[in-house]
Formats: structure tokens, sequence, C-alpha cells
């Protein structure tokens, strides 16, 4: 039954001076019909580093599940952490294996190593690196809203701002997209941390924004 699950999805990542903001909605469908309401499209892979994920629901797990595994095994070796292009390179690397019964998925992966970094990769296995990117039915509506207000220069508190206003624009006219938004920010100084559902509702109400 996982495997017919379709994640239609909107999820977001931009890049500022330090920091990678990463964001998505919580709706899971299975072609009109409405599964899961809470579905975990966010994931932690290392201390410094995350992922989300649009597609077939088995297979992004899957992917969840080895990315998780090779960046732990690859800290524990070295006593270091992976840099966030070779965490690209591995996801790019599997997906392009197995191109032929592909994994069908579009996956963000996004973190901080000397630098902020956010990398698209696509099922067959192509990476593309940009200072920001949306994955899922509703990313039209995304690059709609952040194409007329993403700067590089942007402040992290307006980021998160911005990422929320993002989603809630997908959610408004894209059916599969839904729920409450996750947020996450990835930095040098504190890693991974995903904000509280609390602040993220307290940001929806004062920016105007329906949950």
């Amino acid at each position: 039954m996982t495997n017919e699950l379709h994640t239609g999805t909107t999820t977001v990542a931009i890049s500022t001076k330090d920091t990678v903001i990463m964001a998505t909605e919580r709706r899971v469908t299975m072609d009109n019909f409405i599964m899961h309401k809470d579905g975990k499209k966010l994931h932690q892979i290392d201390t410094h580093a995350a992922m989300t994920i649009a597609g077939l629901v088995g297979d992004a797990q899957v992917l969840v599940r080895y990315m998780q595994a090779e960046l732990q095994l690859f800290r524990l070796q070295r006593k270091v952490g992976m840099p966030v292009e070779a965490a690209s390179t591995l996801l790019s690397n599997i997906l392009n294996q197995s191109k032929f019964y592909p994994y069908m998925v579009q996956i963000l992966i996004g973190g901080y190593d000397t630098a902020p970094h956010i990398f698209s990769v696509d099922a067959a296995g192509g990476s593309v690196e940009d200072v920001y990117a949306s994955t899922g039915s509703g990313s039209p509506f995304v690059y709609g809203v952040l194409e007329s207000n993403y700067s590089r220069d942007i402040t992290v508190d307006d980021g998160i701002d911005l990422v929320i206003r993002a989603i809630s624009a997908a959610k408004q006219r894209d059916s599969a997209s839904g729920g409450m938004i996750d947020v996450a920010t990835i930095n040098s100084k504190d890693g991974f941390v995903q904000l509280p559902e609390k602040e993220v509702e307290d940001r929806l109400k004062k920016l105007k924004l329906r949950i």
C-alpha cells in the first residue's frame, strides 16, 4: 500500500549568507484522496545536513534511511561530516544506478560545511546546485513567490518568513499540498535546528496566513 502513496508535495530550500532554510508542508495524497495530514517530508540526515522528499513515499523513505546511514558511517570513520556536495553526489549515484527501475522521487539536499549549499536531485540522478530550489506539485507557486522576493543577502528571520509565505501560496492553489508547515535552519553554529510548531504558527498569524 505504501508504494502506491504519492506525495503531491511542496518543498523549498533557500540559502542566506550563512544559513540554509528548508520547509515542507505535511499532506500526503493518493490520487485525489488525502491519506495523511501529518506526513514527515523534512528529514535530518546529519548534524549539518537535511533532505526533503517528494514522490513515492516508499521510495523516498528508503532513500532517507540510506542517506542517514551513509552520512553517519562517514562521520564515524572520518570524525568529520560528509561535505554537502559529496552527499548530493552519493544520492545522485544511487539514483543513477537505478534509473531503469527508478526511485520515483524528487529530492532537495541542503546543509552547511564551509558554506551553505542546496542541491536539487531528480529521479535519474541529476544534481543541480542553486541558491534556492523547490520540488513537488506546488513548486510552480513557490517559484512565483521566490522570484520576486528572494535576495542572497536576505536575513535568516526574513528568509524563514519567505519560505512560510511560499509554502502557504502553494497550499492555496495546489490541492495536493496542505496541513502544517515544517521549517528548519542549518548553519555552522547550531547545525540542524527545526523550528517548534508554535513558532511557525505564530509566524503564520503575524503574516496573516492560514494554517
